[in-house]
């Protein structure tokens, strides 16, 4: 599911992929306003299961941090303030979540960007942080077309 919200660097929120054109994207706002418009070839665009959380082992995927969060926090929205919480705050809570994250290389920024995405994909219904690999989706993708056929 986090495959098509995206990130787009110097615009705030999220962003769902609606379609591709030539050297562009249309993308709509997660938020309430759900405003849809053209993203260009060069603007820095990422995809949500493309980020990851450094940890001193090795790296995290997002979707996995966004389920422990929401097992933490019981499926709810994350209290903290991110405006008024302190470095120290931050990283307790990512602590909490994310035991042997890289307190160097994990900014407070870092942290209150991931608080942020997670409520704002919260508030809107966005809940499914499962991965789906590949290979399931082609299987799953064949078994439709076995079905349809035979009928």
């Amino acid at each position: 599911m986090l495959k098509t919200i995206l990130s787009i660097s110097g615009k705030p929120g999220l962003y769902k992929l609606i379609s591709q054109g030539k050297n562009m994207l249309i993308v709509e706002s997660v938020s309430a306003d759900k405003k849809r418009f053209p993203v260009y070839g060069h603007e820095k665009v990422i995809s949500l299961a493309d980020i990851a959380m450094y940890t001193y082992e090795s790296e995290v995927p997002l979707t996995e941090v966004f389920k422990s969060i929401q097992k933490k926090e019981e499926g709810k929205a994350i209290e903290l303030d991110v405006k008024k919480a302190s470095a120290d705050q931050l990283r307790d809570f990512l602590g909490e979540v994310l035991t042997d994250f890289d307190r160097e290389r994990v900014y407070p920024s870092d942290i209150k960007k991931l608080i942020t995405w997670y409520n704002l994909l919260l508030t809107n219904g966005i809940t499914d942080f499962e991965e789906v690999k590949e290979e399931e989706a082609e299987e799953e993708t064949a078994d439709e077309t076995e079905t349809k056929e035979e009928k």
